[in-house]
């Protein structure tokens, strides 16, 4: 089954075609630049950039993918659009051709995300959904964002490469600037939460620490270059909130707290933040992964089960990379993570693939208006 997905979840307008675990083709047009002088996603931002872009993003993909006009599938890979924060004038011409193409025959479903998200930038992904579905002809799949994330690991190019095989159960850690939860995947649409965070996300909690000590947004990628730079040394050993908790909850607001009043001089210790910065952001990034491993442990133990797939913006991060797959060989097992870069961010790829798996479970929308009355911020 080829599926058209959508995802608008956040400050990414994605489309992607697949083909049960396969990415036949992908176009992600970022917003990062737009946002990065508020230090964060402004909602009305992010839905008038869908609005403008999302016509554009499927007209490319459907391009890529020889799709346009009906014709016979021809394998492409994933391709990002460039940052339109200010367009050139190349990406106002693919703009001005947004006039969404004849019907792909060879489309058979169309898959778009309902949440959780932001609820006026997921509305305009439901919407476009709902309309090529109904111009089409085709069923109309509504998926769950975060059940995306957790089959992400498992994805495969156009060729079928990497070949990874969904064995269940697995845990699923999601983590990213919006979830950090821990999940057992048992199939056939059925997961179990185990463990999360019960305020801020491990990834907000790394961009917030990143704002208190000067540095741009997004913060994670600059605190994990400035860690690998002093060898990710704990040189401050900051608490890990609820380590000690019988259970796998984990919480980051206080960690965040404690930088705070550090920085100030109010624990003890006078720090001079442009002369220790690598050693401040590697302490920190160092506390949030201790707390997230500590927990994933104790998942693994409490359900004897060893096989760990990880998800989200922030399963990019090499040094948790190197810590879930530490863990993972301690207890003999595998740690998987998404193959490619751009799967560990907001896609429509890990959409169509969470897709197919409802395809057949033939779990689609039969009232095609029920997605404007779906809860958009819980999972």
């Amino acid at each position: 089954m080829k599926i058209l997905a959508i995802d608008t979840s956040a400050d990414e307008t994605s489309v992607a075609i697949t083909e049960d675990f396969r990415v036949l083709s992908s176009t992600i047009s970022s917003q990062i630049s737009a946002h990065a002088k508020w230090g964060g996603i402004v909602p009305s931002i992010a839905r008038l950039a869908h609005e403008e872009r999302i016509d554009a993003v499927v007209n490319e993909t459907l391009r890529k993918a020889q799709l346009s006009q009906g014709e016979p599938l021809k394998p492409c890979f994933a391709c990002a659009v460039p940052d339109w924060s200010t367009p050139s004038t190349a990406q106002n011409r693919f703009l001005a051709g947004a006039k969404i193409s004849s019907n792909p025959v060879a489309i058979d479903a169309v898959a778009v995300t309902y949440g959780p998200g932001l609820s006026i930038a997921l509305e305009v992904g439901i919407k476009k959904a709902k309309q090529l579905a109904t111009a089409w002809g085709k069923r109309l799949i509504a998926v769950n964002h975060m059940e995306g994330h957790m089959y992400s690991p498992y994805i495969s190019n156009s060729k079928g490469n990497p070949k990874r095989e969904v064995i269940y159960p697995f845990l699923s850690l999601l983590i990213s600037g919006g979830h950090t939860q821990i999940f057992i995947v048992t199939g056939n649409g059925q997961f179990g939460m185990i463990g999360q965070s019960v305020d801020d996300a491990a990834g907000e909690a790394l961009d917030k620490a990143a704002k208190m000590l000067g540095l741009g947004y997004p913060g994670g990628q600059i605190i994990e270059r400035l860690s690998l730079e002093v060898q990710n040394i704990d040189k401050y050993n900051f608490p890990r909130p609820m380590i000690h908790n019988d259970d796998c909850m984990m919480s980051f607001s206080g960690l965040k707290t404690h930088l705070y009043y550090f920085l100030k001089g109010q624990k003890g210790q006078t720090v001079d933040i442009n002369n220790d910065l690598q050693y401040l952001a590697s302490s920190f990034q160092e506390a949030v992964f201790g707390s997230v491993i500590s927990k994933l442990s104790k998942a693994v133990k409490d359900t004897g089960v060893a096989t760990i797939a990880v998800g989200g913006g922030v399963s990019i991060n090499k040094r948790l990379r190197y810590l879930v797959r530490k863990l993972a060989k301690q207890y003999h097992g595998q740690a998987l993570f998404p193959p490619y870069n751009y799967l560990c961010g907001d896609n429509a790829s890990m959409i169509g693939i969470a897709a197919h798996l409802q395809a057949l479970r033939a779990d689609y929308v039969t009232d095609f208006d029920s997605l404007d009355r779906v809860p958009r911020l819980k999972l």
